[in-house]
Parts: C-alpha cells; sequence; structure tokens
C-alpha cells in the first residue's frame, strides 16, 4: 500500500471520527419551567479540557431572539471554571434588560461547540426548555376586617391572593405566618380565599409592620399593608430561689436523657456547684434547642382545620405562671440567669388527668428536653398546642383526639420544681398567649365571624 493512500485512508477515517464526534455536553440548572419579571440563567457547559469554539445562549419568543450570552460578544453576567473541564455561565435578567420580553411562553436555547480533528473541525450540542414567562405580580385583596391584636397574642385574616397557587401569607417584621385555602376552614368559595392566623409575639414592638405578602413560582412578589389595630400588655415579673433540693432532684434525669450531655456523669458526690452548672447549660442551651424543635414541628401542620369552638383548661387548676413572665432565677443569693416562661404553669392535683384542649392530630408524644414527657397536637393552619412535664403519655403520634380527651397525668418531668402541667399555644412554631384560645368570645370575634363572612366577598 503507497504513502500517499495510507494518508489518504487515514484523512478519511479522521474526518469520519470528527463527523460523528459528540459536542459538547449542555444542561440549562435555570431558569426551570418558570420565568418571572427578574429571573436567574444559569448553564454548565462541560468539553474535555473545557475548550469550546463557540457557546450562545437566548430566549426566543414569538419569533424575537433574545441574548442571553455568547462567548464572541459577552453579555453581562459570570463565567466560572467549574472543574478542568466544564464552565458555568450565569446571568440575571429581566425586562430592564430584555424590554421585549412579555407574559406567555418562551424557550430557552443554549447552542456550543467544541473543535474536533486538530480545530479543522466542530462539534456542536444544543440544549432547550420551554419556559412561562409570568410578569405581572400576584394580586391581594383584604375581605375581613376589624384586626385587633393584642401584644403576645394571635389574629386571623382572609384575603384573596391571584394566582392561587402563589404562596402568601402575613409577614410580621421577620417573621412570616403562610395563609391556606379558606376552603380548609370550611368556608364556600373559590381557591383564590386564603386564610393566615398570625401573631405579633411577646418580644416585638408594638409598631411592628404587619402586612399581606404573596410570592408567586416564577419569583414575582407583591405585599400590602392592612387594617389593624395593636393592644399592648403587661408582662409578669419574678424571681425563682433555686435550692439545692430541686438541683438534685430535677438536673440527673435531664441530663440522663439528653444527647448533649451523654458525656457527663453523675453521682451522688456530684457537687451542688457542678449542678448549678448543668443547670445553667439546660435552661440556655438546651431551652433554645428545644424551642427550635418546636418550631420545626410547624412544617407538619394540617391544611385543615381540625379544632371547633374554644380551646379548655386543665380543669379546676391554679396558675402558678402566666404567659410571657420574665424569671430572674437566683442560686445561692446570686442573678444567675434569665429566661421568659412561653406558656401556663396550671396546677391541680398531683397526676392530675391532663386532657386535650380541642380536636387535633398528635405529632409528638415523647419526652422533650426541658418539657420532660411532652404532647403536642396539630390543629391546622399552623396551630398546636403543647402539653409538657406529663408524669404518663396516653396518646401516640399520628392519633386524632377530640376536645376533653385523655391524653396524660400531669407530673413533674424535665424542668419542674413540682407537679403541674405546662400548656402551650404555639402559632406557625411560636409560642402565643392561651389565653384568648380558652375564650368563646375571642373565638366568635376573630375566627368565626370573619369565616362566616368571607365567601360572601366578590372576587377580584
Amino acid at each position: 500500500m503507497g504513502f500517499t493512500l495510507i494518508v489518504a485512508l487515514a484523512l478519511g477515517a479522521g474526518f469520519y471520527i470528527a463527523e460523528n464526534a459528540s459536542g459538547p455536553t449542555v444542561e440549562i440548572i435555570q431558569p426551570s419551567r418558570l420565568v418571572g419579571r427578574s429571573a436567574i440563567f444559569e448553564a454548565l457547559v462541560t468539553a474535555p479540557g473545557g475548550n469550546l469554539t463557540s457557546l450562545d445562549a437566548i430566549i426566543e419568543q414569538d419569533g424575537r431572539i433574545l441574548a442571553l450570552y455568547s462567548l464572541d460578544t459577552p453579555l453581562e453576567g459570570e463565567v466560572r471554571q467549574n472543574g478542568p473541564d466544564s464552565i458555568r455561565i450565569t446571568r440575571r435578567f429581566d425586562q430592564s434588560s430584555h424590554p421585549g420580553l412579555t407574559a406567555g411562553t418562551a424557550r430557552v436555547v443554549v447552542s456550543a461547540a467544541r473543535p474536533v480533528l486538530f480545530g479543522l473541525r466542530e462539534a456542536s450540542a444544543t440544549a432547550e426548555l420551554e419556559v412561562e414567562v409570568r410578569i405581572e405580580p400576584p394580586r391581594i385583596q383584604v375581605v375581613s376586617d376589624f384586626h385587633y391584636i393584642n401584644h403576645g397574642g394571635s389574629e386571623m385574616v382572609a384575603y384573596r391572593v391571584i394566582p392561587p397557587d402563589a404562596e402568601s401569607g402575613v409577614r410580621v417584621g421577620d417573621r412570616r405566618y403562610r395563609g391556606y385555602p379558606a376552603s380548609g376552614a370550611g368556608v364556600d368559595g373559590d381557591d383564590t380565599l386564603q386564610v393566615a392566623f398570625f401573631a405579633l409575639l411577646h418580644d416585638q414592638d408594638l409598631e411592628t409592620p404587619i402586612e399581606l405578602y404573596a410570592e408567586d413560582t416564577a419569583g414575582n412578589a407583591s405585599s400590602m399593608p392592612f387594617d389593624h389595630r395593636v393592644f399592648p400588655k403587661s408582662f409578669r415579673r419574678s424571681r425563682i430561689p433555686l435550692s439545692d433540693e430541686f438541683l438534685r432532684v430535677v438536673i440527673p434525669p435531664i441530663v440522663e436523657r439528653a444527647p448533649e450531655l451523654a458525656d457527663e456523669e453523675l453521682d451522688p458526690a456530684t457537687s451542688i456547684e457542678e449542678l448549678a452548672d448543668l443547670y445553667l447549660f439546660i435552661n440556655r442551651t438546651l431551652r433554645q434547642r428545644n424551642r427550635e424543635t418546636l418550631a420545626a414541628f410547624a412544617g407538619g401542620t394540617s391544611a385543615h382545620l381540625q379544632w371547633d369552638g374554644p380551646f379548655v383548661p386543665l380543669p379546676n387548676s391554679q396558675v402558678e405562671s402566666g404567659f410571657a413572665d420574665h424569671r430572674t432565677y437566683v442560686f445561692d443569693g446570686n442573678d444567675i440567669d434569665q429566661q421568659v416562661h412561653l406558656g401556663f404553669d396550671l396546677a391541680s392535683t398531683a397526676n392530675a388527668l391532663v386532657s386535650a384542649a380541642n380536636n387535633g392530630t398528635v405529632i409528638h408524644a415523647d419526652y422533650l428536653g426541658i418539657y420532660g414527657n411532652c404532647v403536642i397536637i396539630d390543629h391546622g393552619m399552623g396551630l398546636q398546642s403543647l402539653y409538657a412535664h406529663l408524669s404518663v403519655i396516653d396518646v401516640a403520634p399520628g392519633e386524632q383526639v377530640t376536645r376533653a380527651q385523655r391524653i396524660g397525668l400531669s407530673g413533674r418531668t424535665g424542668l419542674a420544681g413540682g407537679d403541674h402541667l405546662h400548656f402551650a399555644m404555639l402559632l406557625q412554631g411560636h409560642p402565643v398567649t392561651p389565653v384568648e384560645w380558652w375564650d368563646p368570645h375571642w373565638i366568635e370575634d376573630r375566627v368565626e365571624r370573619k369565616l362566616r363572612e368571607a365567601s360572601t366577598q366578590a372576587v377580584l
């Protein structure tokens, strides 16, 4: 075989390989299926050595081609190396940068090519994604009236939001209280009608902004204030002496059950000073971690209102501590800690029968740090009740309970100096005063009246 023929065969094989070589790998990471008033374009392009001869990204709509990125004429954006063979392109775009973009369907197209056969040929690849462009922010309309909120208390607002699939609710300062379809509260009407329970927490300023918010899945957002009136409340202050007996009785069982204190070994010779140090850890760090656990339970709330009518307190009980009492703890004559008590301590007889305050679903029935044996009931739409320091638990997670149904017996487990029930109401994981939820007049005016009137309001 002659040299010329060998060269010709080699060139032919090379061109054949080049013609069939795969192009770069192109992956569109963002946007997903929706593009809002402002959006992010992000793509990952992979080729051997990251060597590309061209790279172009566009968004195409009704015959209009709007550039997102090009290697030839780079626009605003960022290009980062993503390993030896990949680059990541990121660029934010909106109606200012792309004024021709309108509501409706569009197509994102990314094309890239890499050199093959020593640069004599190119291998290309294209990725496409169909998207929906949403330009208008969600619309909100308040449909309830007379929003009166006590400091540390709860309130409810009924409103409409379009589109109904937008995430919405009430924003109180930096806290969000999501809304739920009013149909989940038994209200007839279309799916734009929503209700949201919200709170002005005991540690928030009386002037904290309160507004409705909505954000659709394309990232378009809107908000609006609504009429409301805040009533100040005074919270008690108390001093709690810590006796040697209290520390020796209460601290060891908590240490034994707390994973955070697994390395601690206590015995009768453990000094009272060591127990006091452990008390500070429990009263500060463990208390905070337990509160974070309570907040996490809010994510499992039902979208349906399960409770009916006023909640019931522990029968024939005496109030030992109220909501948001500011406590100063005293040991050996010195102030060693301060905390806020976020519930009611109700005392009756030892091992008193504890019943569910209202209908709901048990979401926790186990030991929980400072709360000891603890039951938490979900009542729907972000509202939950907590029963702590129990000596006996008679229910299990997932169990449906009704008002006045037995759930356990009072006790002194956890951080309790004597037999009592610590009862708390939680709204989206935040403690609120239970007094309102015990009051039938408050339930009627703040909740039931608004639900009755909500379905009569006109659609936006």
